[in-house]
């Protein structure tokens, strides 16, 4: 497995090995000695998936201290235009946001500290978005910024937005709980 840094600290994008033949194709997803290795924590505690259509976005999700967590997120059917929003205070890229595409065809998938929200646009019909996270779900904990007030450019020319996802505060509004840490 691969790990590559991305522009904000702490995240990273991985690239598993991928084993193709006549049969079609073999990815690993979670290997606990690779991560190890690769020194990203993997203390999961809960793993979902969520299916959407073509244009749904979902997010920008995070769960609030003492419930926050860190992700590791992949596509393993369709296409997702996956996106991370820094918000520690402190940090040197607090506020601004970072985008990859994941799908099944590339394999790669997302880890995610502590302090970031998360959001995706689904880029094709019936695509799988699979979650593992460190904590569970705490509803009283679950917050999000709104999807629109990051200076993202979604690539869906008429998004699909939960009523939930539409009231969350605006980015310039939230009053972060979350602090970086130098290592």
């Amino acid at each position: 497995m691969k790990l590559i840094a991305t522009e904000l600290p702490d995240c990273y994008l991985l690239e598993p090995n991928i084993f193709e033949d006549n049969r079609g194709r073999f990815v690993k997803t979670f290997h606990r000695s690779s991560f190890d290795a690769l020194g990203i924590q993997t203390d999961f505690k809960e793993e979902y998936y969520s299916v959407s259509d073509e244009n749904v976005v979902r997010g920008m999700h995070f769960q609030l201290p003492p419930e926050d967590h860190y992700k590791l997120v992949y596509c393993p059917t369709g296409s997702v235009f996956d996106v991370v929003i820094d918000l520690r205070r402190g940090s040197p890229t607090f506020g601004k946001h970072v985008s990859f595409e994941l799908s099944s065809r590339n394999g790669r998938m997302l880890y995610i500290p502590t302090g970031f929200a998360h959001g995706f646009c689904a880029l094709e019909d019936n695509t799988v978005m699979m979650y593992r996270v460190s904590s569970e779900h705490s509803s009283e904990h679950d917050c999000g910024i709104s999807w629109d007030s990051a200076g993202i450019k979604w690539p869906a020319k008429k998004s699909i937005i939960s009523d939930r996802d539409q009231k969350f505060v605006n980015l310039d509004a939230f009053i972060s709980p979350f602090i970086f840490h130098k290592e």
